[in-house]
Formats: structure tokens, sequence, C-alpha cells
């Protein structure tokens, strides 16, 4: 792989675009965050309510699903609402469940309680990797909504096991890239989005081989290459949290209340 060849915007290939992650945009959500990627925008705020589906009440377990959605001039043509359709598009469906799933399993769900939070991302402008800077904005706006849970004494801990990163890579032209911009995810060969916790582990990986395919070792070449850019935007998600010492006791407390949980559940009691 050649780390020397210059892209459009002069980046490297193993660059991420400019990144940063705004806290608090809006002042009524119990999280929220303005994610700026590039030319990117995504809105992510995350919202509590004291209740659950139907298939959880009674179980003591809280619930985090999200919704995804593009706002009708965030790319160059205008798109219709999808409350004007009268449905929602097959993409935003598979969107927003992508992020519900990668969500959850950042979180002690059974040290929730029951309540759910509902995480709304919405695209303010497109350039390439909504779906990677939604996940990576909602993890930030959900972290918020806990810590708030836990400031304000509704639980005992901060029950989030991990902060949850996305990067989108991709074959263009032969040359594998991190963090396609959208002229170069409209033309590549193959394009890739990860989805990984704060030690790297695999949440969600979705390959497309939209005009070509992939080999296992261009697969892996992939991998090492999203497991740079997960690296660097870890460290601002974490910057932008800045969890002081307290926070992080009640972090542990999380994860240790959790493994009380597993080992009550596997002894049966």
């Amino acid at each position: 792989m050649s780390l020397t060849a210059v892209r459009v915007d002069g980046r490297l290939p193993d660059e991420l675009r400019p990144l940063a992650f705004e806290r608090g945009v809006n002042r009524y959500a119990e999280g929220s965050v303005l994610v700026a990627w590039g030319d990117t925008r995504v809105l992510c705020t995350a919202s509590i309510e004291e209740r659950v589906p139907l298939f959880l009440r009674g179980t003591g377990q809280g619930w985090i699903t999200a919704e995804y959605a593009m706002l009708p001039r965030a790319t160059n043509t205008r798109t219709i609402r999808d409350g004007v359709r009268g449905h929602v598009g097959g993409r935003s469906q598979e969107i927003q469940r992508l992020i519900g799933r990668s969500l959850r399993s950042s979180v002690f769900l059974p040290l929730l309680g029951e309540r759910t939070i509902w995480v709304d991302c919405d695209v303010l402008q497109a350039d390439g990797g909504t779906r990677t800077a939604a996940i990576s904005g909602a993890s930030v706006a959900l972290a918020d909504a806990l810590r708030l849970l836990w400031k304000e004494e509704r639980l005992p801990c901060i029950p989030l096991r991990s902060l949850v990163s996305a990067v989108s890579v991709g074959k263009v032209e032969g040359l594998p890239l991190l963090d396609l911009r959208y002229d170069e995810d409209s033309c590549a060969d193959v394009d890739a989005n990860i989805v990984a916790d704060e030690e790297g582990r695999f949440i969600e990986v979705q390959a497309t081989g939209e005009r070509g395919t992939l080999s296992r070792d261009e697969l892996q070449v992939f991998l090492d290459l999203a497991d740079l850019g997960l690296s660097r935007i870890r460290v601002l998600q974490k910057g932008s949290l800045q969890f002081v010492e307290e926070e992080e006791e009640a972090l542990a407390e999380g994860r240790r209340r959790f493994g009380e949980f597993q080992s009550r559940q596997a002894s049966g009691a």
C-alpha cells in the first residue's frame, strides 16, 4: 500500500479529515453533539424516556434505539423528507439499525433500569461518512445522557461499557484509502464501514464490492487502516467528554456491578 500518494484534498491515504465533537449544542436533550467531520455535519441527540418496549417490561432492563435522517438539502440536490413520503427509506432504516446495534453493545443494559434512550442522528450536510459520523457522535451524546442519569442519582453508576467509534475505508483506483469523502466513495471499487469499541474489538464490519472485489490480504489492509483511524477518533471522543476522576470511578463501578450481574446469571441465582 502506498502511503505517499496525495488525495484531491491533500490528505495521505491513511489520514482522517478534520474532526471535532461539540457537546451540549441542544439545550433540551440529555446528551447532544454536533459532529464536524470534513464537510459532513451530523447533529446527534440522546433523549431519556422512563419506559421500555413491551418485550422488556418487568425485566428491569433498559433499551437504546436510534433514528437517522438527512435534511432535505444535506446534499447537492434536495431530497423529500421521509414524513412527506410516508415511510422511512431503506437506506435510513439500514443505518439507524446499525447505529442502534452499535450503541446497545456499548452499554450494560441490565444496569440501565427500565428506561429507553432514544438517539436521533440528523445529517445537516453530507460529504461522505454520514453513518460513521453518526455512530461516533451518538456514542458521545449517549455517554453524556448516562452521565446525567448518574449525576441526578437516578443510577448508582455510569453503565457505559465502552465508547464506540466508526470509520470508512475504501479502495479507489486500486489504492486503499481511510475516511472517504463523497467523491471518493462514489467511485470506490470497494467500500467498508468499520465499527469498534475502545479496545479495538469489532462491533460491525460492513464491506461491499461496488465495482470490484476484495481479497483476504486487502481486507486485512482495510482493517489495519481502520484501526489507525479509530484510535485517533477515540482520542477526540475522550478529549471531548473529559471524564473527571469521580466519573471514572462511576464508570468502574458500572463494570464491577455488571460483573456481579453476570456471575449471578451464570450461577442461576
